[in-house]
């Protein structure tokens, strides 16, 4: 399905983003965040979908992913960094109030823009990423903490070198396809996105993630087959929703909810966004 988007180069503070925006003139906003690995074209079989529902969208490149976007300090890919970043292309594009999606690291900074700028958003639909205090709870009492023993690896230095060899077969075999490797074996372009980790993972991580209870109403969709993300942190996800909470289960998919279940994601786009 082609994906008919407009390119924008987006300037927040020092930074410059590389954003796309589509879909029909008048239609309500839809912020979509990508996660680790991939950039925003993960939901390119999503975006057309979206623009069919009368649905208009933006995605960018976040931190570490758009080539004028790669600040050197690891600090500088704190949570509340990539909170700014998201709110500074919104406003650059003169977009005021939007939905918002998130999958994967996208799902955690949505997670965060939810709870701390309701005022922003009509709505939430995270893909296989919980509320980061469900996320919490699901490392210290469920087999989370074993799913994410990964992280370790990415956060270790020298990571980028172990992703990368044998043409990323480490990433190739955890679902990432060739084209999405491609754009991350240029010289220097996993460090930002491995910084998410080495940010936000290290060092008092529950006060890094902590983030408000979200009062916008919020969908949930969750692969049964993802080994990278639990059922907990999914489902106890609703403890942190102080509004309309759904649960969807997508059977037989895993992690990658955007480019496996893209229909599914579009529909509870959607449905969520014909509440308001």
């Amino acid at each position: 399905m082609p994906v008919d988007m407009q390119q924008h180069t987006v300037k927040v503070g020092e930074l410059t983003f590389d954003a796309r925006t589509g879909g029909p003139e008048g239609g309500k906003w839809v912020l979509l965040l990508h996660g680790f690995p991939v950039n925003s074209s993960c939901y390119d079989a999503v975006l057309p979908r979206l623009h069919e529902s009368g649905l208009r969208t933006v995605v960018f490149d976040q931190r570490g992913y758009s080539a004028g976007a790669r600040p050197e300090s690891v600090d500088d890919y704190r949570l509340n960094c990539l909170v700014a970043d998201a709110l500074g292309v919104l406003d650059a594009l003169g977009v005021q109030y939007a939905m918002l999606v998130g999958h994967d690291w996208g799902g955690i900074v949505a997670w965060h823009l939810a709870g701390k700028h309701p005022d922003r958003f009509t709505g939430l639909v995270a893909a296989s990423t919980g509320h980061p205090s469900a996320m919490r709870d699901a490392l210290a009492m469920g087999d989370q903490r074993e799913k994410s023993i990964y992280i370790k690896d990415f956060i270790a230095e020298g990571a980028e070198k172990k992703l990368l060899a044998k043409s990323g077969a480490v990433l190739r075999e955890a679902g990432v396809s060739a084209e999405e490797l491609k754009p991350l074996t240029k010289r220097g372009a996993l460090t930002g996105p491995l910084n998410w980790y080495r940010a936000n993972f290290t060092g008092d991580i529950a006060e890094k993630l902590a983030c408000p209870a979200v009062e916008i109403p919020t969908t949930l969709l969750w692969g049964n087959e993802d080994d990278t993300l639990g059922r907990e942190q999914a489902q106890l996800s609703s403890r942190y929703v102080y509004s309309d909470f759904r649960f969807c289960e997508l059977a037989g998919v895993g992690h990658w909810i955007p480019q496996q279940a893209s229909a599914a994601l579009a529909s509870e786009i959607a449905l969520r966004s014909a509440v308001f």
